[in-house]
């Protein structure tokens, strides 16, 4: 068997297990930027090396803001993950998005605070584009997915990725609604930047749970939450089982696998060389001198 993952899944809030995997074993991966949400669990679905982590920590112990993204996408990568399955629980801010129907959106508006975005800095300047955050080939494979297994399925719409980890009030519901925004989530940021500055595919399965609080009777209720939470992980875990042999056939040909390219703009002979060191995972390929260990 591999001991590469080429598929990585990490799962959100009642996602915490992929028992799809067979071969489990589990790795602990040390990373320049402290630890991952945990341990990754390894394995194989329907013969493709896989990876799973739980976004939250082996029994929910982490808040939006305290995950440690630049760990788990680096952890990630080391392992050989090319591409990422996000899954998460969103509220809706349209009618036609049903609790327990799944989203894949190709937007993004991060309207966090304070979380690090990016693994550059410190003597090494990178500005990757993100005009579409999400891997489009990757959303499209979902999405197909999802409808032939009967999941009500929506492609497209944006993505709002608010700080948590209270919901929101009426008032910032209703906002978002005004401004066109589809669902509201609290973790694609900075997964999906972080994803694409490490050349690695992503995008979200987003898994609609409530109406938010902006519909009038249906505002939201953990008991509900909790039953839609329930239902949609039994369907994420059918659509993934189904979408990771596609996918591992599937050649990438996206932009994501050299968004690095042309976006590093410290001078060779300025680059600081400890962050270069630090950063060989990522930028080895481009950097002179500096593999990926």
């Amino acid at each position: 068997m591999k001991t590469n993952a080429l598929i990585g899944i990490i799962g959100g809030s009642g996602f915490y297990d992929m028992p799809g995997l067979s071969a489990r074993r589990v790795r602990r991966v040390k990373t320049p930027f402290g630890n991952p949400s945990g341990p990754i669990l390894l394995g194989t679905l329907e013969d493709v090396p896989c990876a799973f982590l739980a976004r939250h920590g082996a029994g929910h112990t982490l808040l939006p803001s305290e995950i440690n993204g630049r760990a788990n996408i680096w952890a990630l990568k080391s392992l050989g993950v090319e591409r990422i399955l996000s899954v998460s629980a969103v509220g809706s801010l349209k009618e036609e998005l049903a609790p327990r129907d799944f989203v894949f959106p190709d937007q993004l508006v991060d309207k966090t605070k304070g979380r690090t975005s990016t693994f550059f800095g410190e003597g090494i300047v990178a500005h990757v584009t993100f005009d579409r955050p999400f891997c489009a080939e990757l959303s499209r494979l979902m999405f197909a997915k999802a409808s032939s297994l009967g999941i009500r399925a929506h492609a497209g719409g944006t993505l709002v990725c608010m700080q948590g980890p209270a919901f929101s009030t009426k008032a910032e519901s209703l906002t978002h609604r005004r401004l066109g925004y589809d669902i509201i989530g609290m973790t694609a940021s900075p997964e999906a930047q972080l994803a694409r500055e490490a050349e690695i595919c992503y995008a979200p399965m987003s898994l609609v749970t409530d109406y938010d609080c902006w519909k009038q009777g249906a505002e939201v209720s953990p008991s509900q939450i909790v039953d839609n939470l329930a239902a949609n992980t039994a369907n994420a875990q059918r659509l993934i089982a189904a979408i990771v042999p596609a996918l591992a056939a599937l050649p990438r040909r996206c932009p994501c696998s050299s968004a690095l390219a042309h976006a590093i703009l410290t001078a060779p002979a300025q680059l600081d060389r400890r962050t270069a060191g630090k950063l060989g995972l990522i930028v080895g390929k481009y950097v002179p001198g500096r593999k990926n260990p």
